[in-house]
């Protein structure tokens, strides 16, 4: 694991703590659970990678399943929120998604909003930095393993630009001025800075991690589907395999 000292994240959710679960955008688990169970074929005795899990909404529910989760998140205060009293089947790291320790372990891995995937840009951050996020997910896949991974959507987030926003064109990245609020309503200002993507990016960058690309859809928190790629959701969900023996990588993914 690298040091996660000095992410801009980390501040962020030490502040946040259990309060991260009022946000609308969490309430949706059952449907994105329900979803990806059958979107990639997750089975009871399955073991899934959970990247940047935050406190560990999907990783308990797809142990709820009898699915056995590893969660991973660069917070510890989010880490140890995910940990109390997880069902069995669920346990939780703090690790740097851009440093993934794993190596063809799980059957299916997943990243969904933003916990890690999209938020390796920032301040200093490599253009692409997203990347190694997205090769780690690769690496800890077993052979015919697949990934389900979403991402802020370049064409709506300039679509609704807010007078809070700045977007990089050039890097892709949208640095949000805003506050949060902990469990108590004390707010603090945050600067957030999330890395925005177009569908034909995440095929590339896949096919860059060495992922075929199975399809990308249309997707909005708790209400995922298989929608075709369009300009009216805020994310879309790369779903992607590692190859088996004598696949070759592709960077076209197929629709409904």
């Amino acid at each position: 694991m690298t040091d996660a000292a000095g992410h801009w994240f980390e501040p962020l959710a030490d502040h946040l703590g259990d309060a991260y679960l009022r946000y609308s955008f969490t309430k949706g688990t059952a449907n994105e659970v329900a979803f990806l169970v059958d979107e990639l074929g997750l089975e009871p005795g399955m073991r899934v990678l959970d990247v940047g899990c935050g406190p560990g909404r999907h990783a308990r529910a797809l142990a709820e399943r009898g699915i056995e989760v590893v969660g991973v998140d660069i917070s510890r205060r989010f880490v140890e929120l995910a940990a109390r009293d997880a069902p069995p089947g669920a346990t939780f790291l703090r690790a740097d998604a851009r440093a993934l320790p794993f190596d063809a372990e799980f059957d299916a891995a997943i990243s969904l909003c933003q916990g890690a995937f999209g938020l390796a840009g920032g301040p200093g951050a490599p253009l692409d930095a997203d990347g190694e996020v997205l090769a780690g997910i690769a690496r800890a896949l077993r052979p015919g393993g697949r990934a389900a991974v979403s991402a802020f959507s370049a064409y709506f987030q300039v679509r609704w630009l807010e007078e809070t926003d700045t977007f990089d064109a050039e890097a892709g990245v949208n640095h949000e001025r805003t506050e949060v609020r902990d469990a108590s309503g004390a707010a603090v200002p945050a600067d957030l800075w999330t890395t925005c993507f177009t569908p034909r990016e995440l095929r590339l960058l896949a096919a860059a991690a060495g992922l075929v690309v199975d399809a990308v859809w249309s997707v909005t928190p708790g209400d995922y589907r298989r929608a075709r790629p369009s300009i009216d959701t805020p994310e879309f969900l790369l779903v992607a395999h590692r190859p088996r023996a004598g696949e070759r990588v592709s960077v076209a993914g197929h629709g409904p």
